[in-house]
């Protein structure tokens, strides 16, 4: 009798590891077989959202790039809470949370977990004029509220051991950056967000202050089902490519690498001007982005860098106007007054135009875009030196965040010497087309605030 339990009970052992072991080839069988990868997702700027030009976000980059590795389509669902993201893993309908989770011990016990692709610290966040705390002391009797079942309840709940006084409340219907939006419009006092989160969410809502940070540095990752071993591998063998490859850090780049130092001062009289001063160059802007094949926000956030849009606009060198156009750039482009704001802007889209199509046809947008605006800061012959020397680096000459790493060089003699025309600040055009690709960023987003929503 012992030995038939014996028995018995090593075939039930084997049963279950079977089971399990089928469970999780199913689950990469079935993305592979049904050609279908599902990913849950969040709408937010730094997850998922749709564009001027259709559905994009750094996440729904990533999963785009993951199921064409696959051989798979990607359906995507989106929820709006991590709870909501995270309840969808546990009964199984998504097979990856796409979301900017962080990987947490508490998570740990429900979920897989892929790789590492962005490091956070959780930050306090309140607004300027309103509750300053310093330290986690300040925080008695100031209106904490988070998100439910995020790293940021986690963090507290282990935070109230050492300081008991810590009270929060924690939201069921909101997320993160519709917190942070609650904070800006002075209903409550502070909440928690990521770092990454509050850096592009700042730009919409310039009065929010980080106070200061209430974790070391932690990881993001994408989460799976406890039992996706099988899938959990393909996502870590594949992360490890586009690390080595540099897909990575570029797709980090197109969304995070243009978001500089904050300026609170500038960001808030750029959202100022988009009401009072841009109404009135905004025609200008459209019809000559739209003769030279531009995007008009673009060209206008172009001009914003140049001018701050003041047709009036000097600097020491001389460049002048809405576009700051040299004396020879605005006779080139036949411009008989580079105070008159039409002629200056459509002088300036023609001469950026201009550039784009001296480029080589292997550059791809929205690399062509910014190297053209490179070329129109620092000049085309800087700009070709600086591919020359991008491709003597083994670094794609044909990518703009590889050319941004090499543009700085051009300053240094030990490079410049070799190049046909020498030295350059390498660093200004790469600041410059950071700050357009910032402004562009919040001028699509107030514009788009200004739109009647769809009954």
């Amino acid at each position: 009798m012992r030995k038939f339990d014996h028995i018995g009970g090593f075939v039930v052992v084997i049963t279950l590891i079977c089971l399990t072991a089928c469970t999780d080839r199913q689950r990469l069988d079935r993305v592979l077989s049904d050609a279908e990868l599902v990913v849950v997702t969040r709408n937010a700027p730094t997850t998922y959202y749709e564009g001027r030009d259709g559905e994009t976000g750094f996440e729904y980059d990533l999963t785009q790039a993951f199921a064409e590795h696959l051989g798979v389509k990607p359906r995507y669902i989106v929820k709006d809470t991590a709870s909501e993201v995270l309840a969808l893993l546990e009964t199984g309908e998504a097979d990856i949370a796409a979301a900017g989770l962080t990987h947490t011990e508490g998570r740990d016990q429900y979920f897989l977990f892929g790789t590492t692709y962005q490091v956070v610290t959780q930050q306090v966040v309140c607004r300027r004029g309103g509750k300053r705390p310093d330290k986690l002391e300040d925080l008695d009797g100031i209106e904490l509220i988070v998100p439910a079942d995020t790293s940021y309840v986690e963090r507290l709940n282990y935070l109230k051991r050492y300081y008991p006084f810590l009270s929060w409340r924690v939201e069921e219907q909101m997320n993160t950056e519709a917190l942070l939006e609650e904070v800006w419009r002075i209903r409550i006092d502070c909440t928690i967000a990521d770092s990454n989160i509050v850096a592009i969410n700042r730009r919409y809502y310039p009065e929010l202050s980080v106070r200061f940070d209430i974790s070391d540095p932690e990881i993001l990752a994408w989460v799976l089902p406890k039992n996706a071993e099988g899938l959990q591998s393909a996502v870590s063998d594949w992360f490890e490519d586009i690390e080595d490859d540099g897909t990575l850090q570029q797709l980090l780049d197109k969304y995070y690498g243009f978001i500089e130092v904050f300026d609170y001062v500038d960001i808030r009289a750029f959202k100022r001007r988009i009401r009072s001063r841009l109404p009135k160059y905004k025609p200008y802007f459209k019809q000559a982005a739209k003769h030279y094949d531009l995007d008009w926000q673009l060209l206008a956030a172009m001009s914003y860098q140049e001018s701050h849009w003041n047709p009036r606009a000097k600097s020491p060198t001389g460049v002048r106007g809405i576009m700051m156009l040299t004396l020879t750039t605005a006779k080139e482009m036949k411009i008989q007054s580079r105070l008159n704001a039409e002629q200056s802007i459509w002088g300036g889209a023609r001469y950026l135009r201009r550039m784009a199509r001296r480029l080589p046809d292997t550059i791809t947008e929205p690399d062509r875009s910014y190297m053209a605006l490179a070329a129109y800061n620092v000049g085309f012959g800087h700009l070709m030196d600086a591919r020359q020397l991008a491709a003597r680096l083994n670094k794609n000459p044909d990518n703009w965040t590889d050319l941004a790493e090499v543009l700085p060089l051009l300053a240094r003699k030990q490079y410049y010497k070799s190049l046909k025309h020498g030295y350059a600040r390498g660093y200004e055009p790469v600041t410059y087309v950071q700050r357009i690709r910032d402004y562009q960023d919040i001028l699509e987003k107030e514009l788009q605030k200004k739109k009647p929503k769809k009954r």
